[in-house]
């Protein structure tokens, strides 16, 4: 996938894709709200919230309370390429996304994941 597509995705597409990946390594549904609600600052009903109103992942980062300062701590990655050296902010965050949610579903503890 194109990085210029990425903005344009459906969260509300994407999510149950994040949340399947968790689920057959044995990892829960919360914990990939975790890990979104620690990258974004939304809490559980703003995260429901912008699922409902079917959001892009522009307008979903765009929107968010407040990207984790710690998220640049996020390294390696994704499709062969190094998420810290993607320019794109909207790119780069979804791709963070994206890095977490593997780094869970490859059993890492949470506390971990979210790095301090």
């Amino acid at each position: 996938m194109a990085s210029h597509q990425i903005p344009a995705m459906k969260f509300a597409k994407i999510y149950p894709l994040l949340v399947r990946k968790a689920e057959r390594k044995n990892r829960t549904q919360q914990e990939v709200d975790a890990v979104i609600c620690w990258l974004t600052g939304y809490d559980a009903e703003g995260l429901r919230r912008q699922l409902e109103r079917d959001v892009d992942y522009e307008t979903f980062f765009r929107e968010a309370p407040c990207i984790h300062p710690n998220s640049a701590k996020i390294t390696g990655q994704i499709c062969g390429v190094a998420v810290e050296s993607i320019e794109d902010p909207i790119v780069r965050q979804a791709r963070y996304l994206d890095k977490l949610v593997d780094e869970l579903a490859k059993g890492r503890p949470l506390e971990k994941i979210l790095r301090k």
